[in-house]
């Protein structure tokens, strides 16, 4: 069974709870505009290569701050 959200997680019994996902990332499939999408890739793109961060660094970021923007 997979639970409803991250929070969802099994307990041993002594208050620990385990992230059932564990650190491996989830795909999450978008649905964009081609014109979104370009802006998005050319976004990330500029972000890469001007900070040296990863591009699943960005991709959490902004899913991070959609979550955050709409109080999830």
């Amino acid at each position: 069974m997979i639970p409803e959200s991250p929070d969802d997680t099994s307990s041993d019994g002594q208050g620990c709870h385990h992230d059932i996902y564990g650190d491996t990332p989830i795909p999450l499939t978008l649905k964009v505009p081609p014109d979104l999408y370009r802006a998005y890739q050319r976004c990330s793109w500029i972000i890469v290569n001007e900070t040296g961060r990863d591009q699943l660094d960005i991709m959490q970021e902004m899913v991070r701050d959609f979550l955050i923007k709409h109080g999830c």
